[in-house]
């Protein structure tokens, strides 16, 4: 495990090594709840790949820097993808590998989950193997609330971690889920007091890197084998949020997280 590698390869995300074969990475965008922007959401996509053929790696620690996990892609990147069809695709190619790039890692990853969660940042955390949040964490979708369909992750991963009626919920309804609540519906592995969490997440990071790689990767990729049964689903939920991105409803959700008001969404629908 080369650290220096993995900072210039992707100098969007900050690495350290915490013990022997565990690799920790850390969103950080300070002032910006660790927003993900172009870079950021890029290196998320990528940093999969080649924790998968590092053999120095045995379990990665996911977290966000400070008192958050990930508030989601930033303005900036939204208003890129609003403006741009060039922005657009390459965006929805890294959102693509984002998540089937994540689930094809043979490693064991552990998210831990601080603050918000929103969108993309929530993607990383509930995708990963073992999630753990704090009881105050907040989980937010977020897509329908900017105007889109729920893209990302949400399609392929709530409804078979929370039941479809509780999916339905709080995608359709944009409604935030607790840490706590997110355990007691199942949205999370574990939920823990917040002074308790980096103890909890690096103590289960240690016991994942501690086991037998064959017993560990193989148990991962066969259960991981349910949410690739949900491609066909997960890659709808993709093209329908980003053909939302050239539709009137995002500019006007953006419009409003900015001014911090309600949205004011036409009602003279195409559809």
């Amino acid at each position: 495990m080369n650290i220096e590698t993995y900072r210039k390869t992707f100098p969007s995300l900050s690495f350290d090594q915490p013990e022997q074969g565990i690799l920790r990475i850390t969103l950080s965008a300070p002032g910006k709840l660790n927003a993900a922007d172009a870079h950021m959401h890029k290196d998320l996509a990528y940093v999969w790949q080649q924790v998968d053929k590092d053999s120095d790696v045995s379990c990665v620690l996911v977290r966000g820097d400070g008192k958050s996990f990930s508030a989601g892609g930033d303005f900036s990147l939204i208003e890129e993808m609003i403006e741009s069809d060039t922005a657009l695709v390459r965006v929805w190619k890294e959102a693509r590998d984002l998540v089937y790039n994540l689930v094809n890692c043979s490693k064991p990853v552990v998210s831990e989950i601080r603050g918000p969660a929103v969108g993309a940042g929530l993607a990383v955390a509930l995708l990963a193997d073992v999630s753990i949040a704090a009881h105050d964490a907040r989980l937010l979708d977020g897509h329908t609330r900017l105007g889109v369909a729920a893209g990302d992750h949400a399609v392929l991963i709530w409804p078979l971690l929370c039941g479809l009626a509780k999916a339905r919920y709080h995608l359709l309804t944009n409604t935030p889920v607790s840490g706590e609540q997110a355990e007691k519906m199942g949205l999370v592995s574990l939920s823990v007091p917040g002074d308790e969490l980096e103890h909890c997440a690096l103590e289960t990071a240690r016991t994942l890197a501690a086991g037998s790689p064959t017993a560990v990767r193989w148990t991962k990729y066969a259960l991981n084998n349910w949410l690739r049964m949900a491609g066909p689903s997960f890659d709808t939920s993709l093209a329908l949020e980003f053909l939302g991105f050239r539709l009137d409803d995002v500019k006007e959700g953006l419009s409003s997280l900015k001014e911090k008001r309600p949205a004011d969404f036409p009602k003279d629908s195409p559809l």
